[in-house]
C-alpha cells in the first residue's frame, strides 16, 4: 500500500486526508500541535460559517486576482458538495439571514469529532507534537518531536496544509516559509487579512471606549462603501466592516506616501438632507449630547467620536454637523499584527503549483489552504478554498501515485 504524508491537520489537510483514504492510500496526519483542528474550532465559537449560499459566479468573485487559479479548484468542490460532505457527518445545516452556511449546532466541535471518527475508521493515523523541518534528498518529510528527535518518514507523497500566519497560537505560525523557500519555491510575504485597522486615537477616546461597539455604521474607503458593525479597540477599528476594507487599506500602505484615510457614517440610515432637517430643530435647554441622541439617535461612544475629531466644541451649523456625523474622517496608520488577523494574504505563488495542486519544480510535493497566495473575505470564503484546495490536493496526489 502507498503512503501519503499529510502534514498539518487543519480543514484542508484533514481533507486531503479524508480523499486519499477513501481511495484506500494509507496516511499519516502530522501537526505540531498537541491536538487537531484547533483553527477550526476557534472558527466555530463563531458559529461556524462554512461556506456561503449566494450564486458560484458571485462567489468566485469574492476571491479577487485569485479567482482565476482558484475557479476549477471550487469547481470541483463547491459549496452544494461541501454542505453535502458536512451533512454526510450528520451535522445538518441551515442558510441564514445573510446568505451564510452554518451548521445547526452553531460549533464546530460535533463537526469535527464526527470527521476525526471517520478518518479514524477509513484509517487515518495521526502524529501530534511533530514539526516538520523539511524535506530530505529523497523526498520524504522530516520531522522534529517535541522531545528534539528528529524523524525521517518514508512517503510516496506529501501534502503540506501549514496555513498562514494568522493566530500562530493554533498552529499556524508561519514557520514554513524559509522552508519552502529553501526548496526554490517562490514565496509571496504573508501579511495580515481579515485584520482591524490601527489609528491613534487620544487618551480619552483610548481608556474610556475601547472595547465599545459601533452597531450600524458604515465605513468607506478609496470609493468603497461598507455597512455592518466595528468594534474600537485600544489601537484602532476591528469589527466584520473593517475587515471588508483591510486588504485595500492594506494595498494603500504597501503603495506608501500620504496615510490613507477612511471615513466613517454613524447613521448610515439618515441621508444628509434627513439630518440636517432634524439637527435643525430647536434645542430647548439640553445639552449637546442629549440634542444628537433625541434627534439622530447618537450614541455616546459615537459622540466621542465626534468630539475626536471635531475637538471640543461640536460645530453648530446643522449642515456642518450633518456632514461630519455622515463622513468622520479617520486616518489610518496602519493595519493590526498578523498573529490577531482571521486569516493571512501571500503564501506559495499559484504559478508555482500545477492544476493538481502540485509544485512544478517538486513532484509528490502538494499543497493545500491557506499557505497558497490567495485571500478572500469573512462570510464562508475562507472555509470554502481551504477545503476545496485541501479536496484538489488529495485527487491531485492519487493521480500522481497511480500515474507513478
Amino acid at each position: 500500500m502507498q503512503h501519503v504524508a499529510v502534514i498539518g491537520a487543519g480543514p484542508a489537510g484533514l481533507m486531503a486526508a479524508d480523499v486519499l483514504t477513501a481511495a484506500g492510500v494509507s496516511v499519516t496526519v502530522f501537526d505540531r500541535m498537541p491536538s487537531v483542528g484547533r483553527k477550526l474550532l476557534m472558527a466555530g465559537r463563531g458559529g461556524l460559517n462554512l461556506t456561503h449560499s449566494e450564486p458560484l459566479e458571485a462567489l468566485l468573485a469574492r476571491y479577487g486576482s485569485a479567482q482565476a487559479w482558484l475557479e476549477p479548484v471550487i469547481r470541483a468542490f463547491p459549496p452544494a458538495a461541501l454542505t453535502a460532505f458536512v451533512e454526510a457527518l450528520d451535522q445538518e445545516t441551515f442558510v441564514g439571514t445573510s446568505g451564510r452556511v452554518f451548521p445547526k449546532a452553531m460549533k464546530a466541535s460535533p463537526m469535527l469529532r464526527a470527521w476525526l471518527a471517520r478518518l479514524q475508521a477509513q484509517g487515518v493515523t495521526f502524529r501530534v507534537r511533530q514539526r516538520w523541518v523539511g524535506i530530505d534528498a529523497a523526498g520524504h518529510p522530516e520531522f522534529l518531536s517535541q522531545s528534539g528527535e528528529r524523524t525521517t518518514v518514508p512517503a510516496n507523497a506529501v501534502v503540506l496544509a501549514l496555513g498562514g500566519a494568522s493566530w500562530p497560537r493554533l498552529g499556524s505560525d508561519g514557520g514554513w516559509v524559509p522552508l519552502v523557500a529553501g526548496l526554490g519555491v517562490d514565496v509571496a510575504p504573508l501579511a495580515p487579512a481579515n485584520c482591524g485597522i490601527k489609528i491613534e486615537w487620544s487618551e480619552h477616546l483610548r481608556t474610556k471606549f475601547a472595547g465599545e461597539p459601533l452597531k450600524r455604521i458604515a465605513l468607506t474607503f478609496n470609493g468603497r462603501r461598507v455597512r455592518g458593525e466595528a468594534l474600537i479597540t485600544e489601537t484602532g477599528l476591528e469589527g466584520g466592516a473593517v475587515y471588508a476594507i483591510a486588504t485595500a487599506v492594506r494595498q494603500a500602505l504597501e503603495r506608501g506616501g500620504e496615510a490613507p484615510e477612511l471615513t466613517l457614517d454613524l447613521r448610515p440610515d439618515l441621508t444628509e438632507a434627513q439630518m440636517i432637517e432634524r439637527l435643525s430643530r430647536a434645542r430647548q435647554k439640553i445639552s449637546t449630547s442629549a440634542f444628537l441622541h433625541r434627534t439622530v439617535g447618537l450614541p455616546p461612544v459615537a459622540k466621542a467620536l465626534l468630539h475626536e475629531v471635531a475637538g471640543r466644541t461640536l460645530p453648530v451649523a446643522p449642515k456642518t454637523l450633518a456632514q461630519l456625523i455622515k463622513a468622520l474622517p479617520l486616518p489610518v496608520t496602519g493595519l493590526s499584527g498578523i498573529e490577531r488577523a482571521i486569516s493571512s494574504a501571500g503564501g506559495i505563488k499559484p504559478g508555482e503549483i500545477d492544476a493538481h495542486m502540485m509544485l512544478r519544480q517538486r513532484p509528490g510535493l502538494f499543497v493545500a489552504g491557506e499557505m497558497l497566495d490567495w485571500e478572500a473575505p469573512t462570510g464562508g470564503y475562507l472555509l470554502q478554498a481551504c477545503l476545496s484546495t485541501g479536496f484538489a490536493a488529495g485527487k491531485g496526489a492519487l493521480a500522481y501515485l497511480a500515474a507513478k
